[in-house]
């Protein structure tokens, strides 16, 4: 599933594609796909405007304009795909295009969403759901987004409401890198896991950011999760699975305690 790494790569093709381009003209919008709005108040609240800058929130790629706003979510599947004339795939969602090529939004799976923000206040409605960014986020506020929950830590991190950003890779990678078991409750952690388990968040997602995804590294809990009988890179013992929060769940039973 795209996390908070692999938006921020869609968000770099969009800057490099579109930013400053003027859109001639919307296409292919799958009706499945967008929310509050519809393909023709979509393709014409965006045709001949200008794109400014994207930027992300969380796992969300806001794509501004001199007016409305275009908002992404690309759930487990999504991606952006630049063309200069290759034929459109069939789960291209939504299509802007522009004078020197295509931009495309595809999503095989359909979970996600298109938005289409028209003023600040229906952008907040849309954003306002969740947390901050990841990456925005304080030592004192990680502190202050955790106190009182009781749920398990895992379960916490993924949740959008605490903070917008961390996916299923990102939360198992920082605990790992953490020596922290993800079934622990929250309460149960103490000054000096809170402070490393911020850390080692940041530093995975810092890490992705160039890979625009987190990557497979072999020190990395990430280069062996998805091998079956895979190992722990540090100790070598044989990996976990369960499932906290309806998502596969994996740990090293030794060093994440």
């Amino acid at each position: 599933m795209p996390e908070l790494p692999d938006v921020e790569g869609f968000r770099r093709t969009f800057a490099r594609h579109a930013a400053n381009k003027t859109v001639s003209r919307v296409e292919a919008v799958d009706r499945t796909m967008t929310r509050k709005t519809s393909p023709r108040s979509l393709a014409r609240a965006l045709a001949r405007r200008r794109f400014r800058d994207p930027y992300r929130h969380g796992k969300l790629l806001i794509c501004p304009t001199g007016g409305p706003a275009l908002v992404l979510h690309f759930g487990m599947t999504g991606s952006l795909e630049w063309s200069s004339g290759e034929p459109r795939h069939r789960h291209d969602r939504l299509v802007l295009v522009f004078a020197d090529g295509e931009l495309r939004y595809r999503n095989m799976r359909k979970f996600g969403g298109i938005w289409l923000a028209r003023d600040p206040k229906a952008l907040e409605s849309i954003t306002g759901r969740l947390g901050p960014d990841w990456l925005e986020v304080s030592p004192a506020r990680f502190r202050e987004r955790l106190g009182g929950r009781r749920s398990s830590i895992k379960a916490a991190l993924m949740d959008q409401k605490v903070a917008a950003g961390l996916g299923n890779l990102t939360a198992d990678e920082a605990l790992w890198q953490a020596r922290i078991d993800p079934r622990r409750r929250v309460s149960s952690l103490d000054e000096r896991e809170e402070a490393t388990l911020y850390r080692k968040i940041q530093k995975v997602l810092r890490d992705s950011l160039p890979h625009g995804l987190v990557p497979a590294k072999r020190s990395w809990l990430t280069g062996s999760r998805d091998h079956r009988g895979g190992s722990c890179p540090r100790c070598g013992t044989r990996l976990e699975r369960t499932r906290i929060g309806g998502r596969t769940t994996v740990f090293c039973p030794r060093e994440q305690s």
